[in-house]
């Protein structure tokens, strides 16, 4: 079992930054790959980046390229996610997620395992 906790949201203006952070459970975290998510009311939840084991790859939504940056600290089970040059369309709960099954950087929440409970993002214009 893998528990999963985000924290570092809030309310920021559009050009701000925010780090999310998100804590796991577990011992075997250096194994899983870690994803964060996002989902705005009434749209569907959004890939918006990916980071494999040890952190030597990344993947990202096209939209976030260049402002976002996710990491990942194994030794303290913490994946971040840095976000700058914030944008008011970047609202949403944002999540994180383990896949613990492949060593894959996917884009589909499906292949995801485990969550988080969400953290709320919001950007004033």
């Amino acid at each position: 079992q893998v528990q999963l906790v985000e924290s570092g949201g809030g309310l920021v203006q559009a050009g701000g930054s925010l780090r999310l952070s998100c804590a796991a459970s577990g011992r075997t975290f250096s194994s899983y790959v870690m994803g964060w998510f996002r989902q705005a009311p009434g749209k569907e939840r959004e890939f918006v980046a990916a980071i494999s084991w040890g952190g030597g790859n990344t993947r990202y939504r096209n939209s976030v390229k260049g402002r976002f940056t996710i990491s990942r600290d194994n030794a303290k089970n913490t994946v971040y996610l840095q976000m700058n040059s914030l944008k008011p369309e970047d609202t949403a709960v944002y999540y994180c997620a383990a896949d613990t099954l492949q060593n894959r950087l996917r884009e589909n929440p499906a292949e995801y395992d485990y969550w988080g409970q969400g953290t709320q993002v919001t950007v004033s214009s």
